[in-house]
């Protein structure tokens, strides 16, 4: 079966959830969860934020973080993340970048592009996770914290859902505040 790209929806089929469309059918069911967790978050924050602003994606309103933020601190813990998975620690790249997710300030075309570069990358490494492997340990952060692979690949997924949900409130509350 050929690689559905994470940024683009199978239109031939009728619109199900990812999770429901069996388009990774190929894949161990754990890894085409996640594949398919990335396909919704890409497709959620298109269609919240689709009628925002360049300046509104940036902007905080109830005190709540950005927009902007959420959409890049899911590219970026992505691929911390699966750095971790891979078995590696954090480079000096990826640290700077966790720094500047914070940063006020980015064009939707280019925060769009940045985090469909991250999933598409996370596509590849997701894909060549050999499922005998799941119980190998693999060590997070900066205190080498030992967690099971299976449960690292799941945390990526609910983390990544969870800033999702945090970009569609702020989207909404910054489309009610019109």
């Amino acid at each position: 079966m050929a690689e559905q790209p994470l940024t683009q929806q199978d239109t031939s089929r009728p619109q199900v959830e990812p999770w429901m469309s069996g388009t990774l059918s190929d894949l161990h069911p754990l890894l085409a969860a996640l594949l398919y967790s990335l396909q919704h978050a890409r497709a959620d924050l298109d269609l919240w934020t689709k009628d925002l602003s360049d300046l509104e994606l940036s902007r905080s309103v109830l005190g709540l973080a950005p927009v902007c933020f959420h959409i890049r601190h899911i590219a970026g813990s992505v691929d911390r993340l699966l750095t971790y998975a891979r078995g590696l620690q954090l480079n000096a790249a990826q640290m700077s970048a966790l720094r500047d997710e914070a940063s006020p300030g980015m064009l939707r075309e280019d925060l769009f592009q940045r985090l469909d570069v991250a999933f598409e990358r996370a596509g590849g490494t997701i894909r060549a996770f050999d499922p005998a492997t799941f119980g190998d340990m693999r060590e997070v952060g900066r205190k080498r914290i030992q967690v099971p692979l299976a449960t690292l690949l799941v945390h990526i997924a609910e983390h990544t859902l969870r800033h999702v949900g945090e970009a569609i409130v702020t989207a909404k509350a910054l489309l009610n505040s019109r």
